[in-house]
């Protein structure tokens, strides 16, 4: 932990005690998702904090270590590169960017679908139209992580990979591209029970991408060093 850069350890910490403490106040019937989580901004329970609180809230172990596993070993390159304060600032920014990603697309389908119903079939129950959208909640890091997928990218395009399974090395570029590409392709599939928000990883990218562009306009040498 002595060889990680301050910030990203510190919010490899920060996520992993958010995570102990989910599972601790699931013990007492607490659901931190419910409070911290991003609700969709119609609904009640929504608070203007939740775009930053959800990025520290995790579904279960897996998607916290693939997540905690990009920031160590991808994160901990860029903190290097352009230093702990522009690092963070790019982190939240793109976090918060693929949050209202997020609620955006959610507003596309409660007004193309949702809001012609007073009610939803969940497969389980027929609950009230307001319920529903108290059940819409996004948490994780992924939309901040799939920006740091990005930026490596974009600083070290032809930086070669090993991506499992495949059997020969890839490049950097090529790599993020190809994440790109499928995400895009599993929002607008929609396929059944899949409840991953892949919308907020590609806003996430998106912010990035300017976020780095107006850095290399601004300065040639900021969008690469600090």
């Amino acid at each position: 932990m002595n060889t990680i850069p301050t910030v990203t350890k510190n919010l490899l910490i920060i996520n992993v005690l958010m995570f102990l403490g989910t599972l601790v106040a699931q013990r007492y019937g607490i659901d931190l998702a419910d409070y911290l989580g991003l609700h969709f901004f119609l609904s009640d329970q929504f608070n203007v904090a939740q775009l930053i609180t959800y990025m520290f809230m995790h579904a279960g172990f897996t998607h916290i270590f693939f997540n905690m596993f990009a920031v160590w070993m991808f994160g901990r390159i860029l903190e290097q590169v352009w230093g702990p304060k522009r690092f963070l600032f790019y982190y939240l920014v793109c976090g918060i960017g693929a949050g209202l990603i997020q609620e955006l697309v959610q507003y596309i389908h409660y007004e193309t679908v949702l809001s012609a119903y007073d009610s939803v079939n969940t497969g389980y129950s027929v609950i009230p139209m307001k319920e529903y959208l108290n059940m819409m909640t996004t948490v994780g890091a992924s939309g901040a992580v799939y920006a740091i997928l990005l930026a490596f990218g974009m600083l070290f395009p032809n930086q070669q990979m090993f991506i499992f399974p495949l059997p020969v090395p890839i490049k950097a570029k090529y790599f993020v591209i190809g994440y790109a590409a499928i995400e895009l392709y599993s929002g607008f599939a929609n396929s059944a029970g899949d409840n991953v928000a892949h919308f907020a990883h590609l806003g996430g990218m998106i912010f990035g991408f300017f976020l780095i562009m107006y850095w290399r306009k601004k300065n040639k040498r900021n969008g690469y060093y600090n």
